[in-house]
């Protein structure tokens, strides 16, 4: 396994000062994000490292050149927008760069792009299906010619409340993993695993593992403490946002330990990258840094 981080808590840095950043801590790689140039949707989107839709001959000798001199890979490329929303202009624009995503991963020797399904989230499961095969068949067929796996991140989307009732991603629980699998069954469509996604769902975070080892293309390490006493006043029904924080790595309710005994049991040895959506840590550039150094330091006891 080999430890490292997502981008985006980075934004104000270019890409050769975040794989600075990672060399010097001792990440062995970095998740770049490679989201369209322009405004952020939302918190930690819209962050670009790489510009996918202009990358020239030049651009990727000098990205493999810094990566070299570093000694950090990108162990995938990240873009998380929501391809089946009910808009189908924006859902284009979203497909679209996607697949320029994949080309740019082809061109820079990146095995691995992580995204989201997407949903339309007033619809049912059920409902959003025949839209979820015409648009995914189409993106795995484009993916898989060219070798390039696909990483589906487990996140609900369900925090804001433009996203409520149903959430802006489909595949959030192993009912709807062996569903999706089963409609596309490539062997370049998998997760980009966050546990913490599993424990404010109440649910288990390792058998799925298990369950779904060859599927495992990337790791998110992302923690999140559930404020007991917050669900007491809010009750399962209100926003997750009104009773859970994400933490960094051991300040929350996963357990790492069995976490990282379960990754090596399956015999995982991918990427394992931590994402930083702690707001204690956001207030200025050297707490996001050291966020990354307090996760890389708790984490390595746990990946030689």
């Amino acid at each position: 396994m080999q430890l490292g981080f997502v981008s985006a808590i980075l934004p104000d840095h270019n890409l050769e000062e975040v794989l600075t950043i990672a060399s010097d801590i001792g990440y062995e790689c970095v998740e770049i994000m490679c989201w369209p140039l322009g405004k952020a949707e939302r918190r930690y989107a819209g962050v670009t490292h790489i510009d996918v839709t202009s990358l020239s001959s030049s651009d990727i000798i000098s990205i493999k050149k810094i990566c070299h001199e570093k000694g950090v890979f990108i162990s995938a490329l990240g873009y998380y927008p929501n391809p089946l929303v009910a808009d189908a202009k924006a859902s284009r624009v979203y497909i679209d760069h996607i697949k320029k995503m994949i080309d740019a991963a082809v061109l820079l020797d990146v095995g691995v792009v992580n995204t989201f399904v997407g949903r339309n989230h007033l619809k049912s499961i059920d409902d959003n299906w025949p839209n979820f095969e015409s648009v995914w068949y189409d993106i795995v067929n484009y993916a898989e010619k060219r070798k390039i796996k696909i990483g589906i991140e487990n996140c609900p989307m369900i925090f804001s409340a433009d996203e409520w009732p149903g959430g802006k991603n489909l595949a959030t629980t192993p009912f709807v993993w062996r569903k999706m699998y089963n409609s596309i069954p490539s062997e370049y469509f998998g997760l980009n695993f966050d546990p913490s996604h599993m424990i404010w769902q109440h649910m288990d975070y390792l058998k799925p593992m298990r369950d779904f080892s060859h599927k495992l293309f990337h790791i998110h390490a992302k923690d999140v403490r559930i404020d007991k006493h917050k669900l007491d006043e809010r009750g399962i029904m209100a926003p997750p946002a009104e009773w859970c924080t994400p933490k960094l790595p051991g300040m929350g309710d996963v357990n790492w330990g069995q976490f990282f005994s379960t990754l090596t049991s399956i015999g995982f040895t991918g990427a394992v990258c931590v994402e930083v959506e702690d707001r204690a840590f956001e207030v200025s550039t050297e707490r996001r840094i050291a966020s990354l150094r307090q996760s890389y330091i708790y984490l390595r006891q746990y990946v030689s």
